[in-house]
């Protein structure tokens, strides 16, 4: 479940470009991004087992001000402000947009696309108990599969050697790395996901604190194997695209059914 929480749309963009703009750093790149695209995630996660009443608790330690402006920071960037529109677009963008393009439904399509999705979340959303089944069972080995499929046939099907360093990486790529790896929204996400965490084991018969910090820490680690593995193979996958270039589709799916559609029509009026 919780690999499948974290990987939303920042880590699906990032990986890839780093890939591409890295070029022959990309080893030295893909480990700084690994380490804040993975490693702040796991010690958050930790953290928020570790203390009582969650990121508030946690950030109370500073002063109970603070921690009101900073929970309130992080549920509106992870909230309205950035995650979930974002989830929504780069959703739209990769898998939708491509067959609605310059055709005459693209201006509404979005809206529609949107409203789907966020009913689809909804709807996932309505029993928070069985939000483990049903996104550690059911989107995680679907997310995983894909991912899997798209690494090993870039495997076979691409062999585009690694491109010259782009001056954005050209002078210290493990850090800029470093620095895209805040991009993904992981660690300010795992302060909300902590507390999914701890909920679901507290409902599993697990409530002694030590047993809490242990389990949750293992939940983190797994997860965040998870995501070094995905970070590193679709980075690898923009390693071999970059002398490729970048594609579009000529003819909108739905401009080529309107063309058949309308080419019937115009057949069956003259055989009239």
């Amino acid at each position: 479940m919780l690999f499948a929480l974290f990987f939303g749309a920042g880590n699906l963009i990032y990986p890839p470009f780093l890939g591409m703009e890295s070029g022959t750093t990309f080893w030295l790149a893909i480990m700084g991004f690994v380490l804040t695209g993975v490693g702040l995630p796991i010690l958050a996660i930790a953290a928020i087992a570790l203390v009582k009443g969650g990121a508030e608790g946690l950030a109370s330690r500073v002063h109970p001000l603070f921690s009101f402006v900073f929970i309130t920071v992080v549920y509106l960037a992870i909230g309205p402000f950035f995650a979930i529109p974002r989830g929504a677009t780069v959703a739209y963008e990769i898998g939708f947009r491509p067959f609605v393009q310059g055709g005459t439904f693209e201006s509404i399509a979005l809206f529609l696309f949107t409203l789907i999705f966020f009913a689809l979340v909804y709807v996932v959303c309505l029993n928070p108990t069985k939000i483990v089944d049903r996104v550690g069972q059911w989107l995680t080995p679907a997310l995983l599969l894909a991912i899997v499929s798209l690494a090993v046939a870039s495997f076979f099907k691409l062999d585009g050697p690694a491109q010259e360093v782009s001056e954005k990486y050209s002078t210290a790529p493990f850090f800029t790395g470093f620095l895209e790896g805040y991009l993904t929204m992981d660690t300010i996400g795992s302060l909300a996901f902590g507390i999914i965490v701890i909920n679901a084991l507290k409902e599993r018969g697990i409530h002694d604190q030590g047993e809490l910090m242990k389990h949750s820490v293992r939940i983190g680690i797994i997860a965040g194997l998870g995501l070094a593995f995905v970070y590193i193979a679709i980075g690898l996958l923009g390693v071999k695209m970059a002398s490729y270039g970048s594609f579009e589709m000529e003819v909108p799916f739905l401009q080529v059914v309107q063309n058949f559609c309308l080419d019937q029509v115009e057949k069956f009026c003259l055989e009239l």
